[in-house]
């Protein structure tokens, strides 16, 4: 750095420096708002001014375009080259499997580093599979399709005996040891066990400083006979434990009730709980078909009919309680669309406008693999061959939700859309992994991981129909200084993503 002659810094640049130039430049953290120019070196974020010098800079014209940190996904099941370049080009940098984990995470952070990731990432302690390791003596295998396929056995859904309890929560704090970031709960797929059992996951998540992501079990709405409402179970055991509590997909879990829950969780927080919220803007889910609450008997409880389910893979609607238990009996993993809403009715629309508007409520989007008819769930080719199927909230979720709040009806400004896709999910795990607490903002420190959009056109294209298009009006994305979109074209020879663990103290 040096001075002008009116005594305002400048600065010189090593070669190799890059300089986004005359950007709208958001940083969500200070909620401030300039035209500015960003210097990258390296994997950090250098200098932000009005005006820097470009001597020995490689530099980016990006005026009247918007430049913020990378939007962080606190819950994507996309464990592949192919999804994350639809997350890419959503504006993604972080995409971290908290909701349902891997285990062991050792092996889930040695393939994906053997694989090759554009995008960084990270994975929480399986509840899922510890139980299932001790119910069913299953050996975990950090894969997701393994996971999928136990969900819909009843064996693993039951209340363990206290000795079996004993033994999973020992994996999973060992799982915490090697460094997951904090506890997936799959609370909502053995909606029948013991609450007690909560409440020491809850205990281990505070004891270790660590956090809790749960898919609740089902609300009283739902399932009157529920041992507990999910959603006040979170509150309870927050509550009670002092632990930090993340609700999923607030607006699945919760779908015509979700005024009620919001209100619960309003209230929790008002009281000092840390209880954290999110939700994603499509009126469908995706789950694997063994699912419990995907029972035939269980349809009714949230309106549901068997035509409401869609198999990923062919494309089959579900046509009759037969066929629903037959292929829930010989293919339980099979992935599927659930649709719960209609987003065509502006009552229903306005739910899902509301889950997202909730103070703090954070974008995640529930991203799912990408899944061609020949079995396979990953492509390094570009674009992505032809038959391809997955939820459209894997290639659109945070476009969409700008497209809505920001552009349409201007609910959120674009530092409340940074602080909710970027600082806010950095912050839920920062506290006990010392990668994020770098992410999510936009100041020198920082760590580059950034996004370039265009206000006039950044949008989602996916459907349900055609799931795996990519959203448009991302220019540019920089992960860990290196661009893995340029001029809205993606760089197939990139692969700067790092892992993201947690560090116990």
């Amino acid at each position: 750095m040096r001075f002008a002659n009116d005594g305002a810094p400048t600065w010189v640049f090593a070669e190799g420096v890059l300089i986004l130039r005359g950007g709208r430049v958001i940083d969500p953290r200070s909620g401030t708002e300039q035209v500015a120019d960003v210097a990258v070196d390296g994997g950090s974020v250098v200098a932000v001014a009005p005006s820097l010098a470009t001597e020995g800079a490689t530099v980016v014209d990006v005026t009247g375009l918007v430049v913020g940190p990378g939007f962080v996904d606190l819950h994507s099941h996309v464990h592949s080259i192919a999804g994350q370049r639809l997350q890419a080009l959503d504006g993604v940098t972080a995409t971290l499997d908290l909701e349902a984990g891997l285990m062991p995470v050792e092996k889930a952070y040695a393939r994906a580093a053997a694989d090759g990731r554009l995008l960084h990432y990270g994975f929480s302690a399986s509840w899922g599979d510890a139980r299932a390791a001790v119910h069913l003596g299953a050996t975990p295998a950090a894969d997701l399709h393994t996971s999928l396929m136990m969900l819909g056995d009843p064996a693993w859904q039951r209340s363990s005996s206290p000795s079996e309890r004993a033994t999973w929560l020992r994996l999973l704090e060992s799982e915490l040891e090697a460094g997951a970031l904090g506890i997936g709960v799959l609370m909502g797929y053995a909606p029948r066990t013991d609450p007690d059992e909560f409440l020491d996951v809850a205990r281990l998540a505070a004891r270790t400083g660590t956090a809790t992501f749960t898919h609740v079990r089902e609300i009283i709405e739902a399932d009157p006979t529920t041992p507990i409402d999910g959603s006040h179970e979170i509150v309870r055991a927050a509550a009670e434990t002092g632990a930090s509590m993340h609700h999923c997909h607030v607006n699945s879990t919760s779908r015509r009730h979700v005024d009620r829950v919001l209100d619960l969780l309003g209230s929790a927080r008002s009281n000092g709980s840390q209880v954290t919220v999110e939700a994603y803007p499509y009126g469908a889910g995706s789950t694997a078909i063994g699912a419990y609450f995907l029972a035939p008997e269980r349809l009714d409880a949230w309106g549901l009919q068997p035509s409401s389910l869609r198999l990923v893979a062919t494309g089959e609607r579900i046509a009759s309680v037969a066929r629903l238990a037959e292929v829930r009996a010989t293919d339980p993993g099979a992935v599927c669309v659930v649709s719960f809403l209609d987003e065509e009715r502006p009552e229903d629309a306005a739910l899902l406008q509301r889950a997202l508007a909730f103070p703090d409520s954070i974008v995640a989007s529930d991203a799912m693999h990408v899944e061609w008819p020949d079995g396979s769930t990953d492509s390094r080719e570009w674009p992505l061959p032809e038959g391809g199927q997955t939820h459209p909230r894997t290639a659109g979720t945070f476009s969409r939700s700008l497209r809505r709040m920001v552009v349409e009806t201007g609910a959120w400004s674009w530092a409340e859309a940074f602080r909710r896709c970027s600082y806010l999910p950095a912050q839920v795990v920062a506290g006990f992994a010392p990668a994020a607490r770098t992410k999510g903002w936009l100041g020198v420190g920082a760590d580059a991981d950034l996004v370039v959009i265009d206000p006039a056109t950044i949008s989602d294209s996916a459907t349900y129909v055609d799931p795996t298009r990519p959203s448009v009006g991302v220019r540019h994305l920089l992960v860990d200084g290196t661009f893995v979109v340029r001029d809205g074209t993606l760089d197939v020879d990139a692969f700067p993503g790092r892992p993201i663990r947690a560090t116990l103290g």
